[in-house]
Parts: structure tokens; C-alpha cells; sequence
């Protein structure tokens, strides 16, 4: 075979295999092969694990307080007697109350799931689910303005109202997360008798409809909702508010003001955003 024919058949070969060749010197018959680099690659989103299964599960009737770590090794915890009405009361308890620095993770939380979680301060949630939300999957609490709230992995199902409810300042994330038929994914309190600046960063979350809205803030508090690798499921209209500012009050009804990105309070791009 001749020169030009073997640098062929390997330059065939390289391309199928994702490489690229850098020639050697001129006149050389060899040439090297390099990683295909694109110029313009876009981050591959972080695959979302499929709904778990339980493995066991435990009644709850009485609060769960977390210090530290709790690893519920996916058993399901759901409430009974006091934590078991199934109601939509703000003043229910939570199932699982952290102080501040604790981690939970590895939990399914069945239905009823009374008032879900609660974070006194900066905490972590790690592949946490919900399968039937109470009236919040998990509430952020706390006074501090550096606290934060990660949600990492996860996912929650039915929650007519809100699935995250952020009433302390501070900073919550919901990453690599999953909802299914939902009123809002995140909102910071629209009336406490105490209000903050709060911040949201949503990434790589999977939301499928039913659902009306992704993020709910109050624009006259200052506070911020970012967006990025947002997926929405059987939108076809695209009904689905990325992001939905309101006046907030610390005393009756906040009032909505408007929607969509503004560059200073609700922060995405359309292609941070994709439909199927």
C-alpha cells in the first residue's frame, strides 16, 4: 500500500473513532493522534437517576431532629399521627427538622409528608425524594445572609403548591433534580412578617408537567433567581413561567409585578432552556 493510501485509511479510521490527526514532519510517512477537541462544546448535562424504589420504611410520629449526617439508606419515611393528617396547614411539623450544617440524604418521603423539611440554618439535601408532597417538600429557615440550602440530586412528585419554600435569607440551589406536577419549584415568602434579600440558583433540573411555575421572588426585596440546563417536559405551549416576580408584603397578599428574564433579578438565557 502506498503512503498516501495507509495515511488514508488511518486518517478514516481516527475520524470514527473521534480523533483527529496532526502530521508529522513533511514528507513523513506517520502521523500522531490527537483528542478531537470541539471549539464550542456545550457542558453535558448530569444524567438524572430514575425514581427509586424504597428499600423498607418507617412511620414517623414525631419530628426527626438532624446534627450532622443522616443516611436513611433509601427507606421511606412517612407520618403518622401527628405528622399523618395529610392536610395543607402551614403550622404543620416536618418530618425531618436539620440544624444548621446537617446533611440528610438517601430518603424517600412517603405521603403523608406533613411539612417535609425543615433547615434552621445551612444545610444540605442529597438524593432526597418525595414521593406525594405535604404542604412544602422542605422549607429554608434561619437569620443568617451567607447561610445556604443545597438540594443536590433527587426529585418530588405532586406538590399543588410549592415544592421549595425559602423564608430566611440566604442562598438555596436545587441541582440535578427532578418534578413532576407541581405548582412552583421555589418561592421566596411572599408575605412573612420578615422579610430578606433571598437568591436561587436552579441548574440542571428536569421539570415535567403538569406545572405552572419554576421560581416565584420578590423583585422589591432585591432578590435573584438564576437559571441554567433547564429541561421542560410535555410544555408544548410553553405554559410553564421560568420565572415569576412579585411585590412581597410582611403582612397580607404580595402582589405579582411580572415575568420573564430582566438581566437583574431573573437571570437565564433561551438557551438555557430546552422543551421535549
Amino acid at each position: 500500500m502506498s503512503t498516501f493510501a495507509r495515511f488514508r485509511v488511518g486518517f478514516v479510521a481516527a475520524s470514527a473513532a473521534g480523533m483527529m490527526l496532526a502530521a508529522g514532519p513533511a514528507g513523513g510517512a506517520s502521523a500522531a493522534l490527537l483528542p478531537h477537541t470541539a471549539p464550542h462544546t456545550v457542558p453535558a448535562l448530569a444524567r438524572l437517576a430514575a425514581w427509586p424504589s424504597p428499600n423498607g420504611q418507617q412511620a414517623v410520629g414525631a419530628t426527626i431532629n438532624v446534627s450532622g449526617t443522616f443516611d436513611g439508606g433509601m427507606k421511606r419515611y412517612y407520618g403518622t399521627g401527628a405528622l399523618g393528617s395529610g392536610s395543607q396547614s402551614e403550622s404543620q411539623p416536618p418530618v425531618f427538622k436539620l440544624a444548621n450544617g446537617a446533611v440528610l440524604k438517601n430518603v424517600i418521603i412517603g405521603a403523608p409528608a406533613a411539612d417535609g423539611v425543615h433547615c434552621t440554618g445551612t444545610c444540605t439535601l442529597q438524593n432526597v425524594w418525595w414521593e406525594d408532597v405535604g404542604e412544602d417538600a422542605a422549607t429554608f429557615k434561619g437569620t443568617s445572609s451567607t447561610q445556604t440550602m443545597t438540594i443536590d440530586g433527587g426529585g418530588a412528585r405532586s406538590a399543588s403548591d410549592k415544592v421549595f419554600q425559602h423564608n430566611g435569607p440566604g442562598t438555596m440551589t436545587i441541582k440535578n433534580f427532578q418534578v413532576q406536577d407541581f405548582g412552583k419549584l421555589y418561592r421566596s415568602c411572599g408575605n412573612c412578617s420578615t422579610q430578606y434579600k433571598r437568591n436561587v440558583v436552579i441548574q440542571n433540573v428536569t421539570a415535567t408537567t403538569p406545572g405552572k411555575v419554576l421560581a416565584g421572588i420578590n423583585t422589591n426585596y432585591g432578590d435573584t433567581a438564576s437559571f441554567s440546563q433547564i429541561t421542560i417536559v410535555n410544555d408544548p405551549t410553553k405554559k410553564v413561567v421560568i420565572c415569576e416576580k412579585y411585590k412581597g408584603v410582611t403582612s397580607g397578599e404580595p402582589t405579582k409585578t411580572g415575568t420573564g428574564a430582566d438581566g437583574v433579578n431573573c437571570l437565564y438565557s433561551a438557551s438555557g432552556i430546552t422543551y421535549r
